[in-house]
Formats: C-alpha cells, structure tokens, sequence
C-alpha cells in the first residue's frame, strides 16, 4: 500500500461520523460511510430501525406494517438489494389490477389502466366512460376541440384537469389516486413533479389526453420488455406508494428484510446501533461536532453528524446551528394503517383486484390493499381461506378516523369499511387478528411549492461545514428516491471530512 493510501485509510479509521435517524436513509448513509472505514455511530429514537419500512407479526404471520414496495425505477433499489443478497428474493405483484368505489351511480369499477395520475388517454374507452358516464365522457371530449390558445404551463393538476377534462374526470379518477398515493387533494399537486413532461406534451399535442397518450407510448416503448407495467398502486400512504405508471417490486417475507440486511451488514463492519436514543441538540468543535442525547451524560463527539429524521424533528435539531432553516413542525398528512387477518374463502376469487381507492368522501378509509391477492408470499404464508387485507385512514387535512378509537374499535371499523369496499360480508367472527400502525409523513414532493422549500433548506443545511440531511422530507417520499439522495449525501459528508485539511 502506497504511503498516501495508507495516509488517508489511517485517517478513515479516525474519522467518527453520527447518523442521527435509523430508517432506511440513516441506514443506507451509515453504510456509505463504513464501506470505506469511517467509525460510524447510528443513533435511533425508537426502539427499532427501519422507520416506516417494519414488520410485525400478525395472525402468526410476518407481515409488512408500513411499505410494502419499491418503484423500480432508475434501478437504485434492485441495485442496493442485489449488494444485501436479497436479490433473489425479489418478488413482481400481481397485475390483476385496483378498483375505485364510491363512485355516484356506479359504486364500484376496476380503475383503467390507460392514464396517467387518474387521467385517461381516452375518455369514451369502456373502462372509462363506467366511471364517468357518457356526459362525463363527452364533456372531457371538449379537451380534444378546446383553442390550442389556451393551452399553457400549467401548476395545480386540479385545475388542470377540472378545466380540461372537467369534474367527473377530476372527482371519480384523479381525486382516488391523489388521495390514495399522494394523500393530497389534486389543486395541491404540482403537474410538473407528478408527471415530468405532462405539460410540455400538452403543448404538443394540444389536449390533456393527447398528452397521456404521448407520454404512455413514451413509457412504454423505454419498458424493458420484461418489466412489468403496475396498476395504479395501492396500499398505505404511509409506504408512500410511487405514482401511478411506474413498475413496483417487494421482497418475498416483506421488505423489512431490507432493514434487517442493512442492520447486519452495519455491525458486521463495526458500526455502533443504538436504539432508544434521543438526539437532543448539535453543538459546534474545534474539530467539529457534538451530539448531545437523551441517553449520555457527556455529548457523543464526531468529525461529521448526519441527519436522517423527518422533518420536523429534523429542522428542531438543525436550525438551531444551521443560519437560515426554518424551525417548526410542518403540517403533515397523519395515515392510520389497519392490517387485518381474516377467514374469508369469499375473498379467494380477489372480488376488487388487488385492493381499492376511495372516491374522497365516500368512505371513511381512503385505501385498502388485499394483500394475500397482491402478493404470492402473503397467500402461501396463509393458510386456506386466510386473507390479509390493510386498510388506510387519513389524508392530507384530515385527520384518521380511527384516530380517537382504541385498537379494538379500530379493528372494528377498518373491518367494516373494508367490506364496504370489497363488496363482501365480513362479519366480526371473521376477524383473526389485527395491527394498528401510525405515521407522520413527510409532505408529498409533488406539493406545490415544496420543491423550493427543500431546496433552500438542503442549501442552507450544505453551506455549513460537517453536517449532511437527507430523509424523505428532503429527498422526495418512496424508496427510489430516498435510498440514492442517502448515498450522495453520505457520499459528499464523507468525501469533505475525509480530505479536511
């Protein structure tokens, strides 16, 4: 080994760094720093890693409680999977496809597939117009014959869509997905972050569904053929399912599999975990940083310190050595997930799909996966009749309704809601077990305006020597773009402290 090689491995093994948050993007930034030597100390509040990529045991079977997927696109997660080993455990779901009940003289129907965000490429196909109904139909026709004048960059989906394809389109199609995926109203969704290149295909083509119809065909021809084109996802806000159009992948026995390949992987190369820890305060070194914690009566001392908290406990703890971040608790959708284990043979021919969207308003939970239906572990983990279904409350604005009830009556009311949706009777003695989750989650990053306010609060966060943020408040929510933000940031906190004069 050449003497500055040495140099700088001696230097490595030196070199402390506290990532302060062990969901997966304090996780996958831990191990960026110890692949190459770093003493790294992980200190987590809870009492287990993770975040809200968790498990739990429910009925005598292992579930998921929290994210259930990953998009697939860039390859960054397969890629990250693939290094942990667990690439061959990678498992497609079932394209069966989701339903959206509620709908005003309907009730219910298999969403379409054409579209992108809820929005059809072709409002009078029959899958379509037995959603919106032929005056729903003709009155989105006049998207095709509006003055190309009036076609422009436009901000909020909402009005787009309202505008274009009018409330039909918006209230019965896009209004389940934005609720469902985004746990959004579709007026606060930013087109241009939710669908790259709607707008500048809407000039184009000069029609929002001449625009779908571009961009799918554009989709669709960059597909690998052997990738599987996803329904229109379903499940947990709270897993921050990836938007409607994109591929998504699990992990055969759940996707807490990935925390646990990251734990391990973590302490095999000497990496400090700690649970049950509270980082109350940062203060500055000679030498860089302090971490003063609920746990320690002296401050934990380190060369660099990453952040990897949501964001208001991460702006608490930043703000206060980070000149021009805002303090404060953000106003963030609140989701309630309810996994409930039941005997129900009358689910065995999957009645709704893989699960179901809510017309906003209809129905107290605004999702429902049916996981045993989605995914083949969750069926052969089951015994016959055995079915496992998840049930999702609250949105943005709107808190769960299940928020005042104890766990029982949460059951109790998940259960009732999810045979409303599916169409089925579920009475009480079906019930075998349940599982109640809760999370905070970050604002979706398609929210109008929060692009720039992440922007300038991961600015002020790098003009400061020594500290690094990342998360999926600043990242942009789901697994395909949290997991790559975890390794630039982890790449360029590293690289600084590494080469510090």
């Amino acid at each position: 080994m050449s003497e500055p090689l040495e140099r700088l491995v001696r230097h490595a093994n030196e070199t402390r760094v506290v990532v302060v948050g062990g969901g997966i993007s304090g996780l996958v930034a831990a191990r960026e720093c110890a692949k190459v030597g770093l003493r790294v100390t992980v200190l987590e509040a809870s009492e287990a890693f993770g975040g809200v990529v968790r498990s739990a045991e429910v009925g005598g079977i292992t579930l998921d409680v929290g994210a259930e997927s990953y998009a697939t696109r860039g390859g960054v997660v397969r890629e990250l999977l693939d290094e942990l080993g667990l690439g061959d455990d990678v498992v497609a779901p079932n394209p069966a496809g989701a339903w959206v009940v509620g709908v005003p003289g309907v009730g219910a129907a298999p969403l379409p597939k054409g579209g992108v965000l809820g929005i059809p490429d072709n409002p009078f196909a029959p899958d379509v117009r037995r959603i919106i109904g032929w005056s729903g139909a003709w009155r989105a026709y006049v998207d095709r014959v509006r003055p190309p004048l009036t076609i422009g960059h436009a901000l909020s989906l909402g009005k787009l869509v309202r505008s274009r394809l009018g409330s039909r389109v918006l209230d019965r199609l896009v209004a389940p997905v934005t609720s469902g995926v985004y746990s959004a109203r579709p007026d606060d969704i930013d087109v241009e972050l939710a669908a790259p290149g709607l707008n500048a295909a809407l000039t184009r083509t000069g029609s929002l569904t001449g625009a779908v119809a571009e961009l799918r065909a554009r989709r669709a021809s960059s597909r690998p053929a052997d990738a599987p084109a996803s329904d229109v996802p379903v499940g947990s806000g709270a897993a921050r399912t990836p938007a409607p159009g994109g591929a998504v992948e699990g992990i055969a026995g759940g996707m807490s599999r990935l925390t646990d390949a990251l734990v391990a992987g973590l302490r095999e190369a000497g990496a400090e975990l700690r649970t049950g820890v509270v980082a109350e305060s940062l203060g500055r070194t000679d030498t860089g940083w302090t971490v003063s914690t609920s746990a320690d009566e002296q401050p934990v001392e380190a060369h660099a310190v990453i952040v990897a908290l949501p964001e208001g406990p991460a702006r608490h703890l930043l703000a206060p050595v980070v000149p021009g971040l805002e303090v404060g608790d953000p106003v963030a959708p609140v989701v309630e997930v309810v996994t409930l284990v039941v005997h129900a043979p009358v689910l065995d021919r999957a009645p709704r799909g893989t699960g179901v969207l809510t017309v906003p308003g209809s129905h107290v939970a605004k999702a429902l996966t049916h996981s045993s239906a989605k995914w083949d572990w969750v069926r052969d983990a089951a015994e016959p009749g055995i079915h496992v279904v998840r049930v999702s409350f609250g949105a943005q604005g709107e808190e769960p309704a299940t928020a005042a009830l104890d766990d029982d009556a949460a059951a109790a009311l998940a259960l009732s809601d999810a045979a409303r949706m599916l169409g089925v009777e579920l009475s009480a003695s079906a019930l075998r077990a349940a599982h109640r989750s809760r999370y905070v989650q970050s604002q979706p990053a398609a929210t109008i305006g929060r692009a720039a306010e992440t922007a300038a609060a991961r600015g002020a966060v790098r003009a400061v020597a020594g500290l690094g943020a990342t998360g999926a408040w600043i990242s942009g929510t789901g697994l395909a773009q949290v997991v790559p933000d975890a390794r630039d940031e982890a790449d360029r906190v590293r690289s600084a402290v590494l080469w510090r004069g």
